[in-house]
């Protein structure tokens, strides 16, 4: 089967999404279908092998070009390329401008209008391409801020096309009227013209159809899953990581955060939690340790939070440890003794808490989102009332004070996701998807 799937980048940081889509296209790889996977906006980034195609389309320099400069809606197709060379956007993105939803009302209604849209040249370059050059059999959309290119690809008689759900309700709430009530009601519109979507988990599955006004049925869920070369196998025990032990050099538990380092994460919850705790429980030695990408609008985030643990019950004891590659990400998640991100809002993923259990690691998560149905689904650890840092901590105290009733639930986490979370899963459920929609 042919296969187009069409992804965004996000500018150059470690993104849920982007690590998705890269192991679902791998995934269909290996199942020997010709899929290409497209970024769009900004190159992928993934701590997995890159499968992605070389050329970008819809660069977010011609994108926000096009927005704001009449005359580069009309440049040719060779200076627009010149704009979309990787390199460049790559560059670009260091020094991104903002992506504060509240500046970005404009372009996303743009978007989302396709064809009518002031991007209209960009919609038109790619459905060309893939309609004239790849010729799929499916057409496959990462995420619904893409749906704009959903009626072009119709009218040229194109594949069915498919749209992933990822989280993005998060940056549309944010937009403010007029955009946010024009987004909303294009998103409608164009959610109809689209064959199926895709979600992770039941919770955003139902969310997303009411948000979009669409059919239940026509939202499938297939979950997640992992690429687990790497990941230690269910009993048997992880090779020792370089973090197992605290910074004293001592075997220090560990309570671990792997996430994208601002307010939405929770990462204020969790330090919160962890300080109360070492004032409440003395007799547990245990250490903070966060890590993930640090954009640098939420660098005096992270800075207010390590002034605050220089001093005080948690002093000495919280560390961010950078963002990490891939062997890094694999050699933390194994040393942890427990897993926390407590989510401001209701995650839609939560990938490194799947990622933290493929490593045998029980996890602390809040009781909205998805993370209760991947709780119950998976034994692997326990629900903290959301945006409550007191029953965090009383939940942290729970499994670092038993650590065999900890390592119980770890290891039932670590078989339920080897044995249904795997990439394979995901890509076979996927391709019977898109087996079901061509007939």
């Amino acid at each position: 089967m042919r296969i187009a799937y069409i992804a965004a980048g996000a500018a150059g940081m470690y993104c849920g999404s982007c690590l998705h889509d890269n192991t679902l296209a791998r995934a269909l790889l290996e199942l020997g279908e010709d899929i290409v996977l497209v970024p769009t906006y900004t190159p992928l980034r993934t701590d997995e092998g890159d499968v992605s195609h070389q050329q970008v389309f819809f660069g977010g320099i011609n994108a926000y070009l096009q927005q704001n400069v009449p005359l580069f809606r009309y440049t040719p197709r060779w200076i627009d390329k010149l704009l979309d060379h990787p390199k460049l956007l790559n560059l670009v993105s260091k020094r991104s401008a903002s992506v504060d939803p509240a500046k970005l009302g404009g372009m996303t209604v743009s978007m989302l209008r396709g064809e009518g849209g002031h991007q209209a040249k960009e919609v038109n370059k790619l459905v060309d391409w893939l309609i004239d050059e790849i010729q799929p059999d499916v057409v496959h959309l990462s995420n619904s801020m893409l749906l704009g290119m959903a009626r072009r690809i119709n009218e040229r008689c194109g594949p069915p096309v498919v749209c992933s759900l990822s989280g993005e309700d998060i940056f549309l709430e944010k937009l403010v009227e007029p955009h946010y009530s024009q987004a909303r009601q294009l998103l409608r519109e164009r959610a109809a013209e689209v064959a199926a979507f895709t979600a992770l988990n039941n919770y955003y599955a139902d969310f997303m159809a009411d948000y979009l006004s669409v059919d239940r049925t026509k939202v499938h869920v297939i979950p997640h899953g992992l690429d687990l070369t790497g990941y230690a196998a269910p009993g048997t025990p992880a090779a020792p990581a370089a973090n197992a032990t605290g910074s004293r050099g001592e075997a220090t538990p560990i309570v671990g955060y792997l996430a994208r380092v601002c307010h939405d994460k929770g990462l204020h919850l969790l330090v919160d939690a962890c300080e109360r705790l070492a004032a409440d429980r003395p007799d547990l030695l245990f250490e903070l340790h966060a890590a993930g990408y640090l954009g640098t609008a939420d660098r005096s985030y992270l800075a207010d939070l390590e002034r605050r643990t220089q001093q005080g019950p948690l002093a000495g004891r919280f560390l961010y440890r950078g963002e990490l590659d891939r062997n890094a990400k694999l050699d933390f998640l194994h040393g942890l003794s427990v897993f926390a991100t407590p989510t401001v809002y209701q995650e839609s993923k939560g990938l490194p808490a799947i990622e933290a259990l493929a490593a045998g690691t029980p996890v602390v998560l809040p009781d909205h989102g998805s993370f209760p149905e991947l709780v119950a689904e998976t034994g692997g650890g326990l629900l903290h009332r959301a945006h409550d840092a007191r029953h965090l901590a009383e939940r942290l105290a729970e499994l670092l004070s038993e650590p065999q009733k900890a390592a119980e639930m770890g290891e039932k986490g670590q078989s339920a996701v080897h044995t249904h979370r795997h990439s394979a899963n995901m890509a076979r459920q996927t391709l019977t998807l898109y087996e079901q929609l061509i007939g």
